[in-house]
């Protein structure tokens, strides 16, 4: 099993206030994200939501764990019924008026191996979709985000 930890980068054409509301605010989340049950960007706050394919739905189980207002925010991600856990981290770096996401999401290797809803290649592929594909077009052409920043 492959320990390491899965890494994305991503550099975003908006700023870094405006990355940290995407990563922190429930109805900005929901628009390149997920439904979320609720979200309160404070540490110990728990939120889930639903994620899978199409014929296999799991509940997400979540809690903040880290805040570093602009800069990080870390939660921990377990399944509902599955045994594991593991922790997505959000790294921001400003660049001037752009931003670099770094997203880590670690200890995969603690959920279920062999399944080939939990393999790493899957977890390659959403986090690639949402912040190569979804999370940048919000950003850089969600001109209703901007329009309220």
């Amino acid at each position: 099993m492959d320990n390491t930890a899965l890494v994305i980068e991503q550099e975003f054409d908006a700023p870094v206030e405006l990355v940290w509301r995407a990563l922190t605010e429930k109805e900005l989340m929901e628009k390149w994200y997920f439904e979320l049950s609720d979200f309160r960007l404070e540490v110990g706050f728990k939120f889930h939501f639903e994620g899978g394919r199409e014929d296999r739905c799991y509940v997400h189980l979540c809690e903040i764990l880290e805040i570093i207002p602009l800069r990080k925010l870390k939660y921990s991600w377990q399944y509902e019924g599955i045994a594991g856990i593991s922790f997505v981290t959000f790294e921001l770096y400003p660049l001037g008026e752009k931003t670099r996401l770094k997203l880590i999401h670690e200890g995969l290797e603690t959920l279920p191996s062999g399944h080939p809803d939990f393999a790493r290649d899957n977890f390659v592929g959403g986090w690639k979709f949402l912040i190569h594909e979804s999370l940048k077009q919000y950003l850089e052409d969600g001109l209703s985000l901007r329009g309220s920043y």
